[in-house]
């Protein structure tokens, strides 16, 4: 199944679609709009962002969120820090005029603009900013009324199933498949900031695209981009990968992030992957037909061969270059009758013979 997002289609007979969040690390209006013009420059298809009212989204302001932070690039060296959850959304969360320009950058630079949502208001506001996609975050994959309202716009909706059982999955698919609304991405998003390997799952892929027959995508929470392009190896129609200025930054999800000088080779690694997975059929070209014929072989004669001899196997030796009679042909050639002489070395030729 294909469809359409922005001006790119998304679908197994299409390029992977590739989607640069920026939404977990920036940390003000300027921020974002010099990772949107990052992602653009890069080649990226489209920026992420994360829409919500904090005061009205955590009701414990003292709640506390653990995760980890760089402290050394060359060591590796990490922190663990906790602080509260809602400081840490403060840091993302813009008005509605910052978000109106934060849209028109992506769209100046001919990127697609998805966004997560928390209430039903900001999907309205979604619909206003003419956002190409609404994502529901794994958390809220239970929230039905959040996925009904989303799925009643028509827009694409992207699903992350972190931490989710198949159930709850199927439901939320059900649901939006019940609204009419068939433009649906499903992600696997391991969890964790960064995402333990024994966590990541990636054979899940091909079974989510069996099992719901909808484009899949991969949202990478790990260093380096390892994890995407095996993602992309097993079938990810969509790989989304967090972005950031810096990854020493001290706060959530810098850490697995990819710097200015790594998008631009992240996104050219991804189509090279593409470029050598090639198609489920092995086809080859008339000059690589040609061309394998200077390493295979042919036959020749072995010893000196006269007019009325009877060939058998005995007297061919295989040689390069594969120009005359391949070896897997010798076997027409035993028991016909020379009818001119050939000298020992000679390459065999189907003139040779009566």
């Amino acid at each position: 199944m294909s469809f359409q997002i922005g001006n790119r289609k998304i679908g197994d007979e299409y390029p992977c679609f590739i989607t640069f969040e920026a939404g977990a690390t920036h940390s003000g209006v300027e921020y974002a709009k010099q990772l949107v013009r990052l992602a653009s420059q890069a080649g990226a298809d489209a920026v992420k962002f994360q829409i919500f009212d904090v005061d009205r989204l955590v009701s414990d302001k003292q709640q506390l969120f653990t995760y980890k932070v760089l402290l050394d690039r060359e060591s590796g060296q990490v922190e663990e820090v906790q602080e509260p959850l809602y400081d840490i959304l403060l840091r993302r969360s813009l008005s509605r005029d910052e978000w109106q320009t934060v849209k028109a950058t992506a769209d100046e630079e001919n990127l697609a603009f998805f966004a997560t949502v928390g209430y039903p208001e900001d999907i309205e506001f979604l619909q206003e900013l003419g956002c190409h996609s609404i994502k529901i975050a794994s958390s809220d994959v239970n929230h039905h009324p959040l996925i009904q309202k989303a799925a009643q716009t028509g827009m694409c909706i992207q699903l992350d199933t972190g931490n989710s059982t198949i159930g709850e999955v199927e439901e939320a698919v059900d649901l939006i498949l019940h609204e009419g609304n068939e433009n649906l991405i499903i992600h696997q998003c391991p969890s964790g900031y960064p995402a333990r390997l024994e966590s990541i799952n990636l054979r899940i892929i091909p079974t989510l695209k069996q099992m719901f027959q909808v484009p899949v995508a991969y949202s990478d929470h790990t260093p380096g981009w390892e994890m995407d392009i095996a993602a992309v190896a097993l079938g990810a129609n969509l790989v989304e990968k967090t972005i950031t200025l810096d990854r020493t930054t001290r706060s959530v999800e810098h850490i697995f992030s990819l710097e200015p000088e790594d998008m631009k080779q992240f996104v050219q690694t991804i189509r090279n992957v593409e470029t050598a997975l090639g198609r489920p059929r092995r086809l080859m070209t008339d000059t690589e037909r040609q061309k394998r014929l200077a390493t295979r072989r042919s036959c020749f004669y072995k010893t000196s061969i006269y007019p009325g001899e009877i060939l058998t196997e005995e007297m061919f030796d295989y040689r390069r270059p594969g120009y005359g009679i391949s070896p897997s042909e010798a076997v027409k050639l035993i028991g016909r009758r020379i009818r001119r002489e050939c000298p020992e070395g000679k390459q065999v030729e189907w003139s040779d013979v009566e």
